[in-house]
């Protein structure tokens, strides 16, 4: 079966069976923001979060692993990912400022509470990175790391509240993702990643995503 086709029978069903009233209502994005952190704060709250996260990461995990880790090279790891950064990815998925025929479909198939507790559920979930690379291209990787990525995304690659998470990511999506950012016009699109990418060639950009798969 052609795997998109089959990943949108798969949106159609969770929409179907997970449409659960919502409980933070669709105007609520700044309150739905407290709730995360209160439940992040709360031990018995995080537990709950987490079961209910749980029950609705099936399609998730279709593509991105039942655990977080992903089943393909070209797509991202979501454990061990800051919660607000998960939530707040759904929420450009869902609104448009990201474009993906997959996710935009799942994340405008969810509730605000449920894409709390997804965002939850994979926050807490152990990254198991891919083998390491070559040590020469990993070591000058390391290097461009330091220099031109540690500032936001942490000394170790671990990303800073809405910062993501780099390390432990698949090279290839990593790879891909900052050619993107090459292609994007600085005049349109805010973002200093811009910028960043464009100071690098193809060989730093292989290093530094290899550096950061083995993390």
């Amino acid at each position: 079966m052609n795997p998109i086709v089959s990943l949108k029978r798969l949106m159609l069903l969770a929409a179907l069976m997970f449409g659960s009233p919502t409980v933070i209502q669709a105007d609520g994005v700044g309150q739905a923001l407290h709730e995360l952190e209160r439940i992040m704060a709360d031990t018995n709250r995080l537990r709950a979060s987490y079961a209910a996260g749980k029950e609705r990461m099936l399609y998730c995990g279709y593509c991105h692993g039942e655990d977080g880790n992903s089943r393909r090279d070209y797509i991202p790891n979501l454990a061990a990912q800051h919660p607000r950064y998960l939530f707040e990815q759904f929420e450009k998925f869902g609104d448009g400022r990201r474009n993906d025929l997959v996710m935009t479909e799942l994340a405008r198939s969810l509730s605000l509470q449920e894409r709390i507790d997804l965002a939850v559920y994979f926050s807490q979930q152990v990254v198991a990175p891919r083998p390491a690379g070559d040590p020469v291209q990993t070591a000058a990787g390391e290097r461009l790391y330091r220099r031109s990525c540690a500032t936001c995304h942490g000394p170790e690659a671990q990303g800073v509240s809405n910062m993501p998470r780099l390390a432990g990511q698949p090279a290839r999506y990593l790879e891909t993702a900052l050619r993107r950012f090459q292609q994007q016009n600085p005049a349109q699109d805010a973002s200093v990643m811009i910028a960043i990418s464009n100071a690098l060639n193809d060989d730093d950009i292989r290093a530094v995503a290899t550096f950061l798969q083995g993390r």
